[in-house]
């Protein structure tokens, strides 16, 4: 019964989404990501990818640590 609901629920979505996506006109209203990508400055994408970049780094000190987080483990005990 659960995988007759995902697939239906797939061929509904499937259905759906094409019609969705042919909306491009938008009743002629410029929106604002059409605005941005018309008067793009590259070097300012440049500088917030970078930026993004760099914020990413700090992710690394999310990892898990050692089980001995001592500077110098300990071999006895």
């Amino acid at each position: 019964m659960p995988k007759r609901i995902v697939l239906s629920l797939f061929l509904i979505a499937a259905a759906i989404s094409p019609a969705a996506a042919q909306d491009n006109r938008r009743g002629g209203i410029r929106t604002e990501t059409m605005d941005r990508l018309a008067g793009q400055e590259s070097g300012m994408d440049l500088m917030w990818n970078l930026i993004g970049s760099i914020g990413l780094l700090g992710l690394l000190g999310l990892r898990k640590q050692h089980a001995e987080d001592s500077y110098h483990p300990a071999p006895f005990e």
